[in-house]
């Protein structure tokens, strides 16, 4: 009896198991060749850099869980007037684990301003996404004089259930497991609660988170990530912030609610609200015309 379960326990095991994928197939599927690695802060740095060169430039920062490719559509819009930098941040993506270890936000602030630098890019705007929210906005607070102007979209930052200030969250096992484990179905429920509008996934942006996830090593990086991850007291790093500010939130947003929009715009002078009916958490994917384009219209103001 107990050999038989044994046995049952080890064929499960390996149906279920998940390996990485190969970097060089992915690479050939996701990237444009080698003009897209760049060498920053002791990282090979998956980025994409399009537009004219002597435009205004806006940097792009993904979320948690995210890559470069969810800016697709934003990045079609605006490259005919401004310079587009999306990347994937350290742990994510192509760019893959960071030879560090060291996902802290203190890191992402080096390897951004690292990255300003290596481009000789002296200001740009910021636009961050959920967690990436949060890197922009400490980027604006700490760097006044590089950023020109700040979107915040959906950004991560206040305590909520399980993210304390002061402490890193507790990972539970059923997140370390996705380490060796993640069925295509799972991460497909996971994902669901981010789009208002279901038809939104489609199976090929399902295939890419997929497939991002599983880049060699990516799901290491980011449990360690959320084991680094510890919160500050935002408001007053926020009120330093002096980069012209637009929020942009989906109103039907299931993982960072709307009305934390409040917080922010109590705490950032002048900051203004953007908000989209019937979206949810992604605005850049589920209604990237009108988002895009009040976006858009804010840079050029």
């Amino acid at each position: 009896m107990i050999a038989l379960l044994a046995l049952i326990v080890a064929m499960a095991a390996a149906w279920l198991w998940t390996p990485d994928l190969k970097r060089a197939d992915l690479e050939a599927r996701y990237s444009r060749g080698p003009a897209d690695f760049i060498e920053v802060a002791g990282l090979r740095l998956h980025m994409q850099d399009k537009g004219p060169r002597d435009a205004p430039v806006v940097i792009l920062l993904h979320g948690f869980g995210g890559s470069l490719q969810t800016w697709d559509d934003w990045t079609r819009r605006f490259e005919p007037t401004l310079r587009v930098i999306s990347l994937d941040l350290p742990g994510a993506g192509l760019t893959g684990a960071d030879p560090s270890g060291d996902y802290s936000d203190g890191r992402a602030m080096v390897v951004l301003l690292a990255l300003m630098d290596t481009l000789r890019i002296d200001r740009a705007s910021l636009v961050g996404h959920s967690m990436g929210g949060r890197l922009a906005w400490q980027f604006a607070a700490a760097h006044p004089s590089r950023v020109a102007k700040l979107v915040l979209v959906s950004p991560d930052g206040f305590a909520s259930p399980g993210f304390d200030y002061g402490k890193a969250p507790e990972v539970g096992i059923s997140l370390r497991a996705m380490k060796y484990v993640l069925p295509k179905p799972l991460l497909k429920i996971s994902l669901a609660p981010a789009y208002a509008n279901p038809e939104v996934m489609t199976s090929e942006l399902l295939t890419r988170y997929y497939e991002m996830m599983l880049a060699p090593d990516v799901r290491s990086a980011m449990i360690a990530r959320l084991e680094q991850s510890v919160l500050q007291n935002p408001v007053p790093i926020l009120a330093r912030i002096t980069a012209p500010t637009l929020l942009v939130w989906g109103d039907r947003d299931a993982m960072i609610p709307i009305g934390n929009a409040d917080d922010y715009l109590k705490a950032i002078s002048g900051a203004r609200l953007a908000t989209f009916p019937g979206v949810g958490h992604l605005p850049q994917e589920e209604a990237a015309q009108p988002s895009g384009q009040a976006i858009l219209q804010f840079l050029h103001s």
